[in-house]
């Protein structure tokens, strides 16, 4: 009898055993992301970015070419594929390209690794690492985990949800939300190619901004064409538009908001002039900021940026980084005042 119950236990405690080999544990697959990472030589990702930062949302294609250490190229598509930037890390710096405009500029940065990227697989990896409290579960096909984001000038986004293909452990989708977990960005992988092959050449600032123009072509002339003011969306507490102005310029016009209360800053826009073709790179003062739609530039006081053929500027002795970011992301109202 005691025999019979013994072989019973034995046989209870090994289906236990088997089930649990599995079911892998947070712990197993955040070493085996870990693992991941360390052989990782070099990968290619495309991606569709879809941001939900003002009132209607955004869409992107977004092109990813990385190899170890510290080349990249990362190519930013607007829906309609009329406006494109890229931006370019190699053994020069990092380089931020408008090929509609002819415009690049070199940053003295180490873009990308002290933030959160969004659309880059070893910074997820690293923020899934890197946060001791995540949270994990595993579906049928995918592990997904929720994490703290790492944006240095950007509290309005503070977690993300990571979801990992079990069978390679690639990059499903990425959900960045607010503290109230709406989703203000959203990327889903659409292809992902480990251990991909590249020239150095792949990286090269001035090969990338010809082969950009030959998909979205340098814009006609900008002259004494008309732009829509855009206003931001941002809410902050006890300050309104008190002034708008607009100035006679060579190409067309200047449109400069003031903004004064608790805090005062002032929103410069014009339209942007395209380079010649035989301009070079511009030094570019600050650290690029991701504003989901564009690369921009941040200092201490101002936040500059291109879109859609408009420079703007953010000016303020009020405003911290973080405060022009958020408000940066959100210029996109029309009519709104």
């Amino acid at each position: 009898m005691r025999k019979s119950w013994l072989l019973l236990i034995a046989g209870l405690l090994m289906v236990l055993v088997l089930a649990a080999c599995g079911q892998k544990s947070q712990q197993d697959v955040v070493k085996e992301l870990d693992g991941k990472l360390g052989k990782l030589t070099a990968y290619k990702a495309d991606a569709k970015m879809t941001l939900q930062m003002g009132t209607e949302p955004q869409t992107y294609e977004v092109e990813i070419w990385h190899k170890d250490p510290t080349f990249y190229r990362v190519n930013l598509k607007n829906a309609k594929k009329d406006q494109s930037q890229m931006i370019l890390r190699n053994d020069e710096g990092v380089f931020v390209l408008t090929p509609a405009l002819n415009k690049s500029f070199r940053f003295q940065s180490d873009w990308p690794q002290n933030s959160s990227q969004a659309y880059l697989y070893e910074s997820l990896i690293k923020d899934i690492i890197e946060d001791k409290n995540a949270k994990f579960k595993a579906t049928k096909t995918h592990f997904v985990f929720e994490t703290k984001t790492r944006y240095q000038n950007n509290k309005m986004l503070p977690l993300q949800e990571i979801t990992i293909n079990k069978k390679d452990l690639s990059p499903v989708s990425v959900k960045v939300m607010d503290s109230d977990r709406n989703a203000l960005v959203t990327v889903e992988f659409t292809k992902v190619k480990f251990d991909a092959s590249f020239n150095k050449k792949d990286f090269d600032m001035q090969k990338n901004m010809t082969g950009a123009q030959l998909e979205v072509p340098v814009m006609g002339d900008v002259k004494d064409k008309a732009f829509t003011v855009k206003y931001p969306e941002a809410e902050m507490p006890g300050v309104s538009l008190v002034s708008e102005k607009e100035i006679k310029t060579e190409n067309g016009k200047r449109v400069v908001l003031t903004y004064d209360g608790e805090k005062s800053f002032t929103l410069v826009q014009e339209k942007a002039e395209i380079m010649p073709a035989s301009a070079s790179a511009s030094s570019a003062l600050g650290e690029p900021v991701d504003l989901g739609f564009t690369i921009g530039a941040l200092t201490e006081n101002q936040i500059t940026w291109t879109h859609e053929g408009v420079d703007y500027i953010i000016a303020s002795k009020d405003l911290s980084p973080e405060e022009m970011t958020e408000i940066a992301r959100t210029v996109q109202g029309n009519a709104v005042k």
